[in-house]
């Protein structure tokens, strides 16, 4: 092996190597193991939210491939129509072109070029990831099979009724020009204002004054509402007042939706621009106006003079005007959650316009009498309630249910050029025909060439694509070998954010077109955040790429990546400080494996992820130590086990018990990764490798190995180093693929084993009958007594290489045995120069003590330190112990602080402030030690 373990230099060799050999690729026997990626946007690149659940599935993955499952992790991508367009149109602008000049057939043509030339940029990145994904059968959204799918099903739900066209309220982006879906749009807390406006009522002299956070939808008013518990505007409710500016009367109604407490406790209706306002009207019978353009500017349903200002220079103008003419009652300011479109950060518009929905509200029997219950919604309700899918962790039930049993209709239309074109037609007179094409149409109807058609403009939300997604991939509509093997699938594996989204919509499809749920459990894993706890995003400038992890990055190249494409550019020199402060030096190389072993060991089920480099760092190291300790291993076993049987070695309490936790290791990551808790499955594999095969086992095994030695001691030692070291890379694989298999293939031939790779070998499974609890509780002892006497040689400052006359007393026969039959190990581990008894009656002499149980351990002080020098130094120690007392209890003895401060902050003083007492006492016990010299 290599003397330096270098992650760039095995990484790219051996994921070629697995991908070339097809052994992602599922075979034809085994149990069917099976996760659909959920599909990433193909404009896409790979941030960290990617990088850890596409961690979280490898290790499944790879651990059912080993476990002799038969597995398949489809991949593919999303055609992400909103992103994909706004990226392809931005390059055509910058060209000087415009779409709408270049047509819509020439535009699309325009983005199936590039994505031919960029779209294959996180699928790159995954394979860095080691992502033992079959790309023999990658999909996209937009290939002919999953098109046909997505036809298939539009059809078949038009014809049931399920799908309809109608007018409803929607998110608007008036930049794009487009509805938008809820996950498409951010709200943040913004500085903005309350108007209070007045509004005479109708054959009086008094009015009602309204208060509202957008005035100009003041233009698009059908009524003001009030409690009707509300004793203030009870006597008004069915009057009426005048609207100001637009000189309409609209009624005063009573809705128990108002809140008396808010503001004037009189509630503006404005149907066409609010969703709760669209229901508040609904129930009373008014009519929506709306009064915006698709760009946001006021329609002719508004007074002339308005008409055409853009939404905001309208709010101007009708404050002033109201102001004007007396009815402005006054503004204060005041904080409020603004939306905006997370593609273009423009705040977005609660619009009424025409769309196309799946009605997931009707109500039907199985005998398709109407009345019962929900048609799509509640076989998906019941298949989490009777089991057939279960949420890891389960308290996410209760969002699904709650989403579920309140859920509104589905606008599946989005007014763009790039997606499925939604497979309806219009004659003259307005016609709807819904046929998977025109010819299909035409003869469906019986429709002459005479009849002129022309397709629907609008496209498909991406989400309806992708809740086909887990039969489709599958080759759905037809029934293929694949779908019959691995539909439904095994796990989804997502995040909570889009539980709504795609996870529900993929149960209602999978049920309704397969009568079967598509998937059996669903992992649903917290979000990547930063050290500090924040989400990261790139306007923030807390944005990690995990490649830069992997491959390391400088300071300079980190600052442009972050300051580049901001969408708020005056934010660059405070996220430049920020970045150098945080990494002074760049980013080191940490390699693949160091990452995802840090993935892993956060992955606590449901929590997010609080990221923190110094994790990657250790774990870093984590790599190096795996990797020398198998160079050691090599180095004495290599050569020295052919042709030797199991009966010429002999194992000695130190080989039984390194074989007893390996096996306890393995019942332990087994039982983790079932139950998906990744972070302790790879805490079990870090404890084993670092603190027991490395640093017990290596240091135990190398007195037996000492010389020339052939001896079946020496013989069993080498067997039990090499055999152990292989079962812990097949352990460690499916969290660390790329520095276990490039160990493996040295270590596998020294164990006698064949194989062309890791990734095919069984996965470890615990043996009882190798558990020996004796040699447990032997090496226990030894430890107790070794890490005693390293107790001692830090408190006293006695250089390591020492060697050190050890006084025992008071042990049992069992600990004099002990002593006996481990003596070598504790020579060797412990530096030791002798070991006397003394009875229980004889004085000893002043000696710093460990205790193993009722054993004490002494070590003798005179002669193995300078009194003085010793003295000094403690001295010196208990000042800084001191200063550090007395700045802690001036913090405690604040009443302000500790009135003030969080309770967290206040308990971590406290906790401070008794372990530095703590030290202190035993700082002072040594002292009196020393001076008694």
């Amino acid at each position: 092996m290599e003397k330096t373990y270098t992650p760039a230099r095995i990484e790219s060799h051996w994921y070629a190597q697995w991908e070339q050999a097809g052994y992602f690729r599922p075979g034809e026997s085994g149990d069917p193991y099976c996760i659909m990626i959920p599909p990433p946007n193909v404009t896409g690149t790979l941030h960290m939210g990617h990088a850890f659940q596409d961690t979280l599935m490898d290790v499944l993955v790879r651990y059912h491939r080993m476990a002799g499952y038969n597995t398949l992790w489809q991949p593919g991508t999303d055609h992400a129509g909103i992103a994909t367009q706004m990226v392809v149109e931005r390059q055509l602008n910058a060209e000087g072109h415009d779409r709408h000049a270049l047509g819509r057939a020439a535009f699309v043509e325009k983005i199936w070029e590039w994505k031919a030339q960029s779209g294959g940029t996180i699928q790159n990145q995954m394979r860095r990831l080691g992502a033992s994904v079959d790309w023999s059968r990658e999909r996209f959204t937009m290939d002919e099979g999953l098109s046909e799918a997505v036809e298939a099903v539009f059809v078949q739900l038009y014809r049931e009724g399920l799908i309809y066209r109608g007018e409803r309220l929607v998110n608007w982006d008036p930049v794009l020009q487009t509805a938008v879906s809820d996950l498409e749009v951010e709200s943040a807390e913004e500085q903005s204002s309350i108007w209070r406006l007045r509004y005479p009522i109708v054959d009086s002299d008094e009015w009602l004054v309204v208060a509202t956070t957008r005035p100009e939808t003041m233009l698009g008013d059908t009524a003001v509402a009030v409690n009707p518990d509300d004793e203030r505007y009870q006597s008004l409710i069915g009057r009426r007042v005048r609207l100001p500016l637009v000189d309409r009367e609209i009624p005063i109604v009573g809705d128990d939706y108002v809140d008396p407490a808010f503001g004037t406790g009189c509630l503006k209706i404005t149907p066409a621009h609010d969703f709760n306002d669209y229901e508040v009207g609904l129930r009373h019978g008014c009519t929506p106006i709306n009064i915006l353009t698709e760009d946001a500017r006021i329609n002719a349903n508004a007074p002339t003079a308005y008409q055409g200002l853009d939404r905001y220079a309208a709010r101007e103008r009708i404050i002033a005007d109201f102001e004007a003419a007396g009815l402005l009652d006054g503004i204060d300011p005041h904080r409020l959650m603004v939306p905006r479109c997370d593609r273009t950060g423009v705040v977005v518009e609660p619009f009424l316009t025409r769309q196309w929905f799946v009605d997931l509200t009707r109500e039907t029997q199985s005998d398709g009498r109407p009345g019962g219950w929900r048609e799509i919604t509640r076989p998906a309700l019941d298949a989490v309630r009777n089991g057939d899918i279960r949420f890891v962790p389960e308290n996410w039930t209760k969002t699904y249910y709650n989403w579920l049993e309140d859920i509104q209709d589905w606008c599946i239309s989005r007014q763009l050029w790039w997606g499925h074109r939604i497979p309806a037609w219009y004659d003259a007179e307005g016609a709807v025909y819904v046929g998977r094409d025109e010819a299909e149409i035409r003869a469906r109807h019986d429709l002459g060439p005479e009849v002129s058609l022309r397709q629907d403009e609008d496209v498909l939300d991406t989400w309806f694509s992708s809740a086909l997604w887990p039969f489709s991939t599958l080759g759905w509509p037809e029934e293929s070998v694949e779908l019959n093997r691995f539909y439904p699938t095994s796990v989804l594996v997502t995040g909570f954010d889009i539980i709504f989204f795609w996870v529900a919509r993929m149960i209602m499809m999978g049920l309704k077109f397969r009568g079967e749920v598509p998937f059996r459990e669903i992992y649903i894993h917290g979000l990547v955040r930063d050290s500090s706890g924040a989400k990261m995003s790139k306007s923030k400038g807390n944005v990690l790429d995990p490649l830069d992890i992997i491959d390391g990055i400088d300071l300079e190249s980190l600052v442009k990546k972050r300051t580049t494409g901001l969408m708020q550019p005056q934010r660059a020199p405070a996220i430049e400080a920020q970045t150098r402060e945080a990494f002074p030096e760049g980013i080191a190389e940490h390699g693949t494996d160091a990452l995802r072993f840090t993935f892993a060991s956060l992955a606590t089920t449901g929590r997010d992820v609080v990221f923190d480099m110094g994790r990657v760092d250790g774990y870093r190291n984590f790599c190096n130590k795996l990797w020398n300790a198998a160079r050691f291993v090599l180095m004495n076993t290599e050569d020295r086990l052919e042709g030797i049987d199991a009966g010429e070695m002999s194992y000695g309490t130190a080989e039984r018990w390194i074989v007893t936790r390996l096996q306890r290791t393995e019942q332990t990551v087994n039982e983790a990764i079932q139950s998906y808790r990744l972070d302790l499955a790879a805490q079990a594999i870090y404890e084993f490798t670092w603190d027991e095969y490395c640093d017990w086992y290596l240091e135990l095994s190398k007195p037996a190995l000492q010389g020339d030695a052939d001896t079946p001691q020496a013989r069993g030692t080498r067997y039990t180093l090499v055999r152990v070291l292989e079962g812990l890379l097949r352990l460690l694989h499916p969290i660390m693929p790329f520095i276990t298999e490039a160990i493996w293939q040295r270590v596998a031939p020294v164990a006698g084993l064949s194989g062309e790779t890791i990734m095919t070998q069984a996965f470890p499974i615990a043996d009882p009958e190798r558990i020996d609890t004796a040699a447990e509780a032997e090496i226990d002892w030894l430890q107790r007594f070794i890490l005693g006497i390293r107790r001692i040689r830090g408190e006293m400052d006695i250089a390591p290489g020492k060697r050190l006359p050890v006084i025992l007393q008071n042990g049992s026969n069992a600990d004099r045995q002990r002593v006996e039959h481990h003596r070598a190990a504790l020579d060797f581990l412990g530096r030791l120069a002798s070991i006397d008894w003394l009875g229980p009656d004889e004085a000893a002499p002043e000696s710093a003590l460990a205790l193993v149980d009722d054993l004490e351990i002494r070590v003798p002080m005179a002669g193995l330190i300078d009194r003085d020098a010793e003295r000094a130094r403690l001295e010196k120690a208990r000042a800084r112990l001191a200063d550090d007392l007395a700045r802690t209890r001036g913090k405690l003895d604040n009443a302000a602080f500790v009135e003030k401060a969080p309770a967290e902050v206040v308990q971590r003083e406290r906790d401070k402030q008794a372990e530095t007492e703590s030290a202190l006492a035993r700082i002072d016990e040594q002292i009196r030690r020393v001076e008694r010299l």
